[in-house]
């Protein structure tokens, strides 16, 4: 048996182990070792071999290619002299290794290269190369790869260059040499101008990226970052005429993923034509945020929260998401989608099935997704009756005026897409059965921020009812998993407050991440897109995935729009329609971002 590890030069380290026959008497010798296992610019590796035959001999190669061996005393037995006569042949023989010494370690060299479909868009500028970048900086990359922007519009080289290098910033902590780095990754950024349904534009693009990958082992990560109606018409381009010969090739889908049950499985179906499931990359950014990759780390590694995961604790949870803004140009893009199909069929359903999920068998991508799915199959169709719907509108405050949602030149004045949604969900299983599952997300409300909130069922018979009087909320305790912004994980208790009296307050077990960690939270996009260079599948969301979840909202999306549902009105920056506040008491529910302290 023997076993190999290695540590990338950057950011993570990975183990591989095998067996091997038994060995024959090698000499000194010196191989060359480089990028045995291709990708992401390996350090030198240290390989030790041991037979399990009756040589007892070590054979130790080490970092700096060099092959040592130890030859012990030789047992004798003719079942270890049996086996030796039948597997000597694979083992390496002198020659071979000289063969190996004398290898152009470059030429087995991989490369990446990440083509931006879409460069001149805003997210490409706000959030991919930025994303890229700190990756670089954080020698998070291989050691070979190259960036290509490809977008319809004409731009040379360096006018990318100059466009990207205004939303690089120097975040990381490691600020003394960023100019510099900064400068290096720009040359590696190269441009290419082409329609996204011409094979005759992408196969140039291929050309130019066979260039930069001067034959080594050539990978290839394709970001669509362009509207859906142009996705299967870029993937069919890049898959006949810009796809790797020898090594992977990813592209990596922006949502929305359609618009219904329907348009969804019709854009599988367009994408399954030229990729297979495990090229296929569906980015939910909300799922590389910090907290949210925590929730599993939160529970299954922690005793005191994995036995009140259950109905028998917890009387709701809630998944709230809020932001301080409008549309703000996006408007026509926004009044094609609505908030619930913008915000709660992806972002917050995501991250309830990973909450509400049983244990996986293991932290494998396929194990994890497998469990999420159990969970959206098991959810209660939504009725209407518990969804609420609103729609912000003009408000005058502090002497600003704030336009209302169809005050947007791109919105329809008599537009009925909701800006906001509230929902109660259930899951039909034995672990959650009764509990209500809320969602609430909107724009234009009083503050911007994402929580998961947990509200734990009151104590049976409390003793301190009398002190603390009859409020079963302020009972409760409260675990909130604050996603953004401010990252903190908090547990509201009850405690007496010091004095002679007996009186009771509601108290913080707080973890606050700015205080507690030095290091700056990384970006969601720089999370997911090194785990898709790594082919790590585990936060992208799979065909069947996607499936049960507009199975779950496309019957009352229709309902909704059938029927010609009128939004309730809310003013902008306030707390929301007055209509979000009945359906929680309707499950004897309090809205936790609405109570005093928060």
């Amino acid at each position: 048996m023997g076993s190999v590890s290695y540590t990338s030069t950057h950011c993570r380290s990975y183990s591989y182990s095998y067996s091997l026959c038994p060995s024959t008497k090698w000499e000194n010798r010196s191989i060359g070792f480089c990028s045995l296992f291709g990708g992401r610019g390996l350090s030198p590796v240290k390989v030790s071999l041991q037979s399990h035959g009756d040589s007892h001999q070590n054979v130790i190669l080490t970092q700096d290619g060099a092959v040592a061996t130890k030859v012990n005393p030789t047992a004798k037995g003719s079942h270890s002299n049996q086996i030796t006569d039948e597997l000597l042949s694979l083992t390496p023989t002198p020659k071979e290794l000289n063969d190996a010494a004398r290898f152009d370690c470059n030429e087995n060299k991989s490369t990446v290269s990440i083509t931006v479909v879409g460069a001149s868009g805003d997210l490409a500028k706000k959030k991919i190369f930025p994303a890229l970048f700190a990756l670089y900086y954080e020698d998070c990359l291989p050691e070979h790869f190259t960036v290509y922007g490809y977008a319809r519009s004409k731009m040379t080289d360096a006018e990318l260059r100059n466009m990207v290098s205004k939303t690089l910033t120097c975040r990381i902590d490691k600020r003394e040499n960023c100019s510099e780095k900064m400068d290096q990754f720009l040359k590696r950024c190269f441009y290419h101008s082409g329609q996204y349904d011409s094979e005759e534009n992408f196969a140039e693009l291929d050309k130019k990226l066979k260039e930069h990958e001067g034959g080594r082992t050539a990978n290839r990560l394709f970001y669509l970052s362009v509207p859906p109606n142009i996705f299967i018409s870029a993937v069919r381009c890049a898959s006949s005429s810009a796809s790797s010969a020898i090594g992977w090739t990813r592209v990596i889908v922006e949502k929305p993923f359609g618009r219904d049950s329907e348009t969804s499985a019709a854009l599988t179906k367009g994408l399954k034509q030229y990729l297979e499931e495990d090229q296929i990359f569906r980015i939910d950014h909300y799922l590389g945020k910090e907290l949210v990759e925590n929730l599993s780390v939160l529970r299954f590694s922690n005793l005191i929260f994995e036995p009140l995961w259950s109905r028998q604790y917890i009387r709701n949870v809630q998944f709230l998401f809020s932001e301080d803004f409008g549309t703000e140009g996006r408007g026509g893009y926004f009044d094609n989608y609505g908030i619930i199909r913008d915000i709660m069929q992806n972002h917050l359903l995501q991250i309830l099935a990973l909450f509400a999920m049983e244990t996986p068998v293991s932290l494998d991508a396929e194990d994890i997704r497998n469990e999420k799915v159990k969970v959206l199959r098991s959810m209660k169709p939504i009725e209407l009756k518990d969804v609420v719907i609103g729609q912000y509108k003009s408000h005058t405050k502090g002497g600003v005026t704030y336009p209302g949602y169809t005050d947007d030149k791109t919105v329809p004045k008599d537009s009925l897409t909701p800006t906001f949604a509230a929902a109660a969900l259930f899951i039909n299983n034995a672990r959650w059965d009764g509990v209500p599952f809320l969602m609430k997300a909107g724009k234009a409300l009083h503050n911007k921020g994402a929580e998961i909130r947990v509200q734990f069922r009151h104590v049976p018979g409390n003793l301190y009812n009398r002190s603390n009087g009859p409020d079963l909320d302020r009972d409760t305790n409260e675990l909130v998993i604050r996603v953004q912004p401010d990252e903190a994980i908090y547990l509201k208790i009850n405690n007496k407050v010091p004095g002679l009296g007996m009186r009771l307050d509601r108290s913080h077990l707080n973890l606050h991440y700015a205080a507690r960690y030095a290091k700056e939270i990384p970006d969601a996009y720089e999370r997911l897109l090194l785990d898709a260079i790594e082919g790590e599948r585990r936060l992208f969301i799979r065909s069947d995935e996607l499936d049960a979840a507009w199975s779950l909202f496309t019957p009352v999306l229709k309902e909704l729009e059938d029927k010609k549902i009128v939004p309730e009105y809310y003013p902008y920056g306030s707390r929301g329609p007055v209509g979000a506040h009945r359906l929680a008491y309707r499950y004897n529910v309090e809205w936790g971002d609405l109570s005093l302290k928060q």
